[in-house]
């Protein structure tokens, strides 16, 4: 097998496709991750993730569709949930149905925060995704879609 990306003095082929995949998403993760940093001084990426899934539901999610959608452990998304609560970019209110659940929302300096930075957003996916044609990124997404089932169900299975 032959990559296109390889690192010096490591045998990329000797791992094996899945595994060398696995190692190129971690690397981009954690590429973008401090890419993101670096752009928006005030939040960390994984708030900004945060901020930009709490906007994609209809109605107010709580802090369990919050972390289904992150795919992170209730634990992980209260700890995000409160850094950004103390920093006044969103709210948790009480369920007026549920009195069990908490529903988040974003406030006004969330809302001034993204559009601060769209412009910025909008360059960054651009240099990202530039050079990559419309056909391989459905193809992508339709990959990690799969990907992400698949890992919901080992999750499944690492339970039992």
């Amino acid at each position: 097998m032959n990559f296109d990306f390889s690192v010096s003095n490591i045998n990329t082929e000797s791992i094996g496709a899945s595994y060398y995949l696995i190692g190129l998403i971690n690397r981009f993760n954690n590429g973008f991750q401090a890419a993101a940093d670096n752009i928006f001084e005030e939040l960390s990426w994984k708030q900004i993730f945060f901020m930009n899934c709490v906007a994609l539901f209809e109605n107010a999610p709580t802090i369990k569709d919050m972390a289904d959608l992150l795919g992170c452990s209730h634990q992980n998304a209260k700890q995000i949930l409160s850094k950004l609560e103390k920093q006044c970019f969103v709210e948790v209110f009480q369920d007026p149905v549920d009195k069990r659940k908490q529903r988040i929302v974003l406030t006004e300096n969330a809302l001034e925060f993204r559009r601060r930075y769209d412009q910025l957003s909008e360059q960054a996916m651009q240099t990202l995704f530039g050079n990559i044609s419309k056909e391989e990124l459905l193809t992508t997404i339709s990959v990690f879609t799969r990907l992400n089932k698949n890992v919901d169900e080992l999750k499944g299975q690492m339970e039992l």
